[in-house]
C-alpha cells in the first residue's frame, strides 16, 4: 500500500491511563510502563479506552523530558490518530502536491501560521496565494470522534473552533475561506457538525456554509506504518 505519509518505526504498548491532559502510561511488549507526552490536551472522547493497543514514537533528543509521544490508538479495530501535530504535517505535504483538486489551480505559493482577522490576533493555517485571483484561507481541524460510520467535530465545547468559524466569515468575500476536517480514522465516511457537544458550533457551522466558506471534510486512514489519502467524506448538515 502506497502511504501519503509514513511513520518512523513505532513502539506497540496498551495504554495503561491517561491523565493531566498531557500525559500518558502506556505499557510496553516487554512489561515497561513509561509515560508518554499526549499531543492530544482535549476530552478526546470516545478514543482514550484503557486497555487498548496504542503506538508510540520515540525521540532521540536527549533534552526532551518525555521521550516517548502517544501517536495512534486502536478503537474497535480502526487505528485513530492522537498525535494533533500530524494534521498539518500532512495537509502541508498534501497542499505541496496539490492533491486537492477544488485548490489545485488556484494557488502556487502558500505559507502556514500567517496572522489574520480583524485584530491579527489568529494564525490561519495555511495562506494559499496566486497572482491576480483570490488569496485562500485554510483552517485544519483534527478530527477523531465518530458514530458509526459519521465523524463529528468538535467533541467539546469550543470557543476558539467558534472564533475560526467566525473569522472566516469575515474575511468573504474579498478572500476565499475554507475550513478542513482532518478526520484522523478510516471508518467513516460522512461528516457532520458535532451538535450534541457544542451547539453554538453547529449554528456557525452552518452559518458560515451560507456565507460561502467551503468545507473539505478530508479522509485519512491512519495505520502503525503511515497515513492514507481517502478522499472526501459526504457532509451532512
Amino acid at each position: 500500500m502506497d502511504f501519503f505519509y509514513s511513520y518512523p518505526p513505532l513502539i506497540p504498548g496498551i495504554l495503561v491511563k491517561r491523565y493531566k491532559r498531557f500525559l500518558a502510561d502506556v505499557q510496553l511488549d516487554n512489561g515497561e510502563i513509561v509515560t508518554a507526552h499526549c499531543p492530544n490536551t482535549g476530552p478526546m472522547t470516545g478514543v482514550c479506552q484503557i486497555g487498548a493497543q496504542v503506538y508510540l514514537s520515540k525521540s532521540d533528543n536527549p533534552q526532551r523530558k518525555l521521550a516517548y509521544t502517544w501517536e495512534m490508538i486502536e478503537i474497535d479495530g480502526t487505528w485513530v490518530g492522537v498525535n494533533t501535530s500530524l494534521p498539518n504535517r500532512v495537509i502541508k505535504q498534501a497542499l505541496a502536491e496539490k492533491i486537492f483538486p477544488n485548490l489545485t489551480s488556484s494557488y502556487d505559493a502558500f505559507k502556514p501560521e500567517v496572522p489574520y482577522g480583524k485584530d491579527k490576533k489568529s494564525r490561519i493555517d495555511f495562506l494559499l496565494t496566486k497572482p491576480e485571483q483570490k488569496s485562500i484561507y485554510v483552517e485544519v481541524k483534527n478530527t477523531t470522534l465518530a458514530q458509526g460510520k459519521l465523524a463529528l467535530f468538535p467533541d467539546t465545547e469550543t470557543t476558539r473552533g467558534q472564533k475560526h468559524l467566525q473569522e472566516l466569515i469575515d474575511i468573504l468575500p474579498t478572500s476565499r475561506a475554507v475550513m478542513l476536517y482532518f478526520i484522523n480514522r478510516g471508518d467513516c465516511t460522512h461528516f457532520s457538525p458535532g451538535d450534541a457537544y457544542d451547539r453554538r458550533y453547529g449554528e456557525l457551522f452552518r452559518q458560515a456554509i451560507a456565507a460561502g466558506v467551503e468545507v473539505m471534510p478530508c479522509r485519512f486512514m491512519v495505520s502503525p506504518e503511515g497515513v492514507k489519502f481517502l478522499g472526501m467524506a459526504e457532509l451532512i448538515v
